[in-house]
């Protein structure tokens, strides 16, 4: 292979070859990004998607405000799949997006295993069967989120009660 002019070169580049003083999680040089382009359509390729951001754990939990051990055991229940380069866990867009609706499920009340297979749904049944599974889980959690809506107002209107009780004793 020839010199090329430019700062590109295929398989060069500093991502590509790991290079330990390039901070992963920045993004790519507008130079090196356009040498790619140029480059992917130069020879037809049609994946000319753009080239993934990765982020450390240390950024994960900073951008998710969650703690290393909550990343590292949805790591461990297969929620999460981050690339491993030695020791380091990266994350990158697929990582994220699948925190994103994990946070929201836990925040919604769902189980981590209803988390779980919900996922999964996705990648062994396509975008339709999940939205359909979505609904039925959403059908239930609301039926729960009632029930225990209930029961709280039924506590809070007996604390209350008891709370006036007492109160109009000590007047007496």
């Amino acid at each position: 292979m020839g010199a090329r002019s430019g700062p590109y070169q295929p398989g060069r580049h500093p991502v590509a070859r790991g290079n330990p003083g390039l901070h992963i999680g920045r993004s790519i040089p507008a130079r090196y990004f356009r040498a790619i382009l140029e480059d992917t359509l130069k020879r037809g390729r049609s994946d000319t998607a753009m080239p993934e951001t990765l982020m450390t754990l240390k950024e994960m939990c900073a951008q998710f405000d969650v703690t290393p051990r909550t990343l590292r055991y949805y790591e461990y229940i297969e929620l999460l799949q981050p690339e491993r380069e030695g020791r380091a866990r990266m994350y990158g867009a697929r990582e994220r997006a699948r925190l994103t609706l994990i946070l929201r499920g836990r925040k919604f009340g769902f189980s981590l295993e209803d988390i779980r297979q919900w996922l999964m749904m996705y990648e062994h049944e396509g975008t339709q069967a999940q939205m359909k599974n979505w609904i039925a889980l959403a059908d239930r959690q609301l039926e729960e989120l009632a029930e225990q809506r209930q029961q709280i107002d039924t506590a809070i209107s007996e604390l209350q009660q008891l709370r006036d009780d007492t109160a109009n004793s000590l007047d007496d």
